[in-house]
């Protein structure tokens, strides 16, 4: 019979088993952080109708889903959570309370050109809040708070939150008539740290944007200083009441209150140049980058938008989120061998039978399971030397010996893999130990 070749599809990515452990353990850090802020977890399909998906979606997005017909169906796997989320929303409304405060952790397929580091297949953490006719905005201010204690809880500190609002931009590009084009500048700007201002010029132009326009749009993303010095300098660009104005106002109250919600200044700072591709943010946007790993991009963004359900409802939904795309994260850590190291194995101790009859050996591993130790039993023929050998190259912390003279005195022989400490006590002793 020919073998079939074994490999996995270019954008799609396996883990081994110690990789697989420490992903497995980001989410969990990040799901434990997400629901200490009250969230609540929601786990919506990974095929959606077609239609569903389609309502939102154009162009390059509408390109990558991936689409198929299942007898008269017409279906697509879901390429971001936010969709589903709206769908969700719209179809529970009136079973849900509002403010719904949401998180979700799933896999998203985009059926874009695979590049190192970029897949098909990913996972994407998501955290919402959800208004009902109206959000405080004092949401806005939570979410960086969100985003700060996520990256603590992963083991990260040197970090930047970086925040504007897209009505400060949206001002600005009216007050310099440029108002019709601001989707495709803010789309051009957001892009300033990868390419640089002499560039963001260049596409500027190619916009028909006047060179007068250009420089007022890039000396205003530029403005430098501390939060509050670039606020200042914000207020004093107020000539009336408008959205330049709105903008400003916000970004203020958000900062005030970011500030009261314990996130150290040095963790986050007001970021003119921050836009958000996306067109459907209004408001507050947010970008996170890693200080010593600026080239990664940014780590973990959102915004805010105006009305998440617009095309399944016509309740007006405003929320407020953040999106972490884990997967990139853990691959680019990876290969920069910056991961931070978490749990390297599942068990906390290998039980190794000493006596061919290994009946009496096992009530102790169930006692040890009782009392929540992670318990593996070893039952292969092997020589003993083999057997730590296994509990070595798996990083198993103890092994447990059980022979004969153990079971006759109702102990067991406990050894510490990493000092190679080893002791002879009773099993109520041994417990206490493991824990």
């Amino acid at each position: 019979m020919e073998k079939v070749q074994p490999k996995t599809l270019p954008g799609f990515m396996e883990l081994l088993p110690n990789e697989q452990i420490q992903m497995n353990e980001m989410k969990e850090r990040i799901k434990k952080t997400y629901e200490s802020f009250g969230f609540l977890p929601l786990d919506t399909p990974i095929i959606e109708s077609a239609e569903v998906l389609l309502a939102k979606a154009g162009g390059e997005t509408e390109k990558q889903i991936y689409r198929y017909e299942k007898g008269d169906n017409d279906l697509g796997l879901r390429f971001d959570l936010t969709v589903p989320l709206a769908k969700y929303v719209s179809e529970h409304y009136h079973e849900l309370t509002f403010p719904f405060r949401r998180y979700q952790i799933g896999k998203v397929y985009r059926g874009e050109r695979p590049q190192k580091g970029r897949f098909r297949e990913f996972y994407q953490c998501d955290v919402d809040i959800i208004g009902e006719g109206s959000l405080s905005l004092y949401n806005d201010a939570e979410i960086p708070s969100i985003i700060y204690q996520t990256m603590h809880n992963l083991g990260f500190y040197d970090f930047t939150i970086c925040i504007n609002n897209r009505k400060i931009l949206n001002g600005l590009f009216e007050e310099v008539g440029q108002k019709q084009n601001s989707v495709e500048i803010m789309r051009t700007i957001d892009k300033i740290e990868k390419i640089g201002p002499e560039k963001v010029a260049e596409e500027l132009e190619e916009l028909q944007v006047s060179q007068e326009a250009i420089r007022k749009i890039l000396d205003f993303i530029q403005i430098t200083g501390n939060n509050d010095e670039k606020i200042a300098q914000l207020e004093k660009m107020i000539t009336q009441e408008g959205e330049l104005q709105q903008g400003i106002q916000e970004l203020k109250f958000v900062v005030q209150h970011v500030r009261a919600l314990g996130v150290p200044e040095e963790n986050f700072q007001i970021e003119l140049s921050i836009a958000r591709g996306l067109d459907y943010y209004t408001g507050t946007v947010y970008e996170t980058f890693l200080n010593e790993y600026r080239s990664l991009g940014s780590i973990c963004s959102g915004g805010r938008y105006d009305n998440l359900a617009e095309y399944y409802t016509d309740k007006k939904l405003p929320g407020v989120g953040v999106s972490i795309g884990i997967t990139r994260l853990f691959y680019q850590l990876n290969e920069l061998q910056a991961l931070k190291q978490y749990k390297e194995n599942m068990a906390d101790v290998l039980i190794i039978p000493m006596v061919e009859d290994i009946k009496p050996c096992l009530p102790i591993v169930t006692k040890l399971r009782e009392n929540k130790i992670a318990t593996q039993i070893y039952l292969e023929d092997k020589k003993i030397k083999a057997k730590l050998k296994y509990a070595d190259k798996l990083h198993i912390p103890y092994v447990i010996f059980i022979g004969e003279d153990e079971i006759q005195n109702q102990k067991v022989t406990l050894k510490n893999m990493t000092t190679g400490e080893q002791q002879t006590i009773g099993i109520e002793e041994a417990i206490e130990k493991l824990k």
